[in-house]
């Protein structure tokens, strides 16, 4: 939450390198404006919802976007009304599709003021509960991401580094 992957994306969308990309972004408004609870009052019907969404972009070639499923499955473990048992188990069926990625870059908030865009929590400790989910998913499941990044500073040095990675 609020550490520059819209802005990243965003930045993409200029560069001629990923000019025969499509770009999907700030989908959690869409889904708000339709009544589905977000953050830590999300429900289990809501992370569905949001994991189709996430899981509809792999049908795409050459997509960039500002969420994987990653996040919602850590989104969905840390849901107040989701019971623990019931995240593992939707986790733990999704996180097959972590392997579709060509490539996952992980953006860390360290150094990043939490920033309101009227849709997230504005809440830092629960943006480092966030991440630190993210994290132990990575970690758990490594083994299915194809090629993984860390990215940090400017924006511009994220996009350096990111070309590098892909070899652009």
């Amino acid at each position: 939450m609020s550490v520059g992957k819209t802005t990243l994306v965003n930045a993409l969308k200029k560069l001629p390198e990923f000019a025969e990309y499509e770009f999907r972004t700030e989908r959690s408004k869409y889904l708000r404006d339709m009544g589905i609870p977000l953050n830590t009052d999300s429900t289990l019907k809501g992370q569905i919802i949001f994991f189709a969404e996430r899981s509809s972009e792999l049908f795409h070639n050459d997509m960039i976007t500002d969420r994987t499923v990653i996040d919602v499955m850590a989104f969905t473990r840390l849901a107040k009304s989701i019971p623990y048992f019931m995240a593992d188990a939707l986790n733990d069926a999704v996180s097959h599709l972590i392997r579709e990625y060509d490539y996952i870059f992980y953006v860390s908030p360290n150094g990043v003021e939490l920033e309101d865009n009227g849709v997230r929590a504005i809440d830092a400790e629960y943006r480092m509960e966030i991440d630190q989910e993210i994290c132990k998913i990575i970690e758990k499941h490594k083994t299915k991401i194809p090629h993984f990044a860390r990215l940090s500073g400017t924006t511009e040095e994220r996009i350096k580094k990111l070309k590098q990675v892909m070899g652009l």
